[in-house]
């Protein structure tokens, strides 16, 4: 299975890095494929291409119709059977959501449907969690849809609140929990094991070898 990976401007593309490791040391077995980005400077495209992967800057302009067609194209171009988006800030456009609907994954640092929407995102998450007294926290893989952080859940892992966080330290902790979640939603969809059914994701059991087949 081929996979796109979409990042921002500016991220450092360590989800990005996690799956290309889950790639690449056969925890999933797929291929990233392709990076797509909005600016070829941005740190997550320098470190795609010094692994030797292919990188493409789509730049969003007008109204939007006309960077969706070129998102397919690129897309199509490269059979890309899953679409990960790895920091990528924007709303997907409706046609490309569309096009590749229940394949397309994306992490959020917070407990959905709980922290997120527009404009919730890094510290903005961590913060709202330490103000509202949550006791835990932790990272959603999901399904994308055409609106902000509201697909279905794929899977969700949780790291306690410390008494003495801060945003940083909370989003440090709850990285790392991101890197294992998504690794395992990409081995788990590359497995053909998500199963999409009225709106929720359900993990099917691990196929077994029958005895002599």
């Amino acid at each position: 299975m081929r996979i796109a990976v979409m990042v921002s401007g500016h991220g450092r593309g360590s989800n990005m890095q996690a799956i290309i490791d889950a790639c690449r040391n056969g925890t999933a077995d797929a291929t990233v494929s392709l990076v797509l980005g909005v600016r070829e400077e941005a740190p997550a495209m320098a470190r795609a291409r010094e692994q030797g992967i292919a990188t493409l800057v789509v730049r969003p302009h007008g109204d939007g119709v006309a960077y969706a067609a070129q998102l397919l194209e690129a897309l199509g171009v490269q059979s890309i059977g899953l679409i990960c988006l790895a920091g990528y800030m924007r709303l997907l456009p409706e046609e490309v959501v569309r096009a590749y609907r229940g394949r397309i994954l994306n992490v959020h640092p917070g407990l959905l449907p709980l922290f997120g929407g527009k404009g919730m995102f890094g510290e903005h998450v961590h913060r709202a969690v330490l103000e509202s007294g949550m006791k835990v926290s932790g990272c959603t893989v999901h399904m994308v849809d055409e609106v902000y952080d509201h697909g279905p859940i794929v899977l969700q892992r949780t790291v306690p609140v410390e008494e003495d966080d801060t945003p940083e330290t909370l989003a440090a902790r709850v990285l790392l929990q991101e890197h294992a979640a998504y690794a395992h939603a990409v081995a788990l969809f590359a497995a053909g094991r998500l199963a999409l059914s009225g709106g929720r994701v359900r993990i099917e059991p691990e196929r077994t070898m029958e005895p002599g087949g």
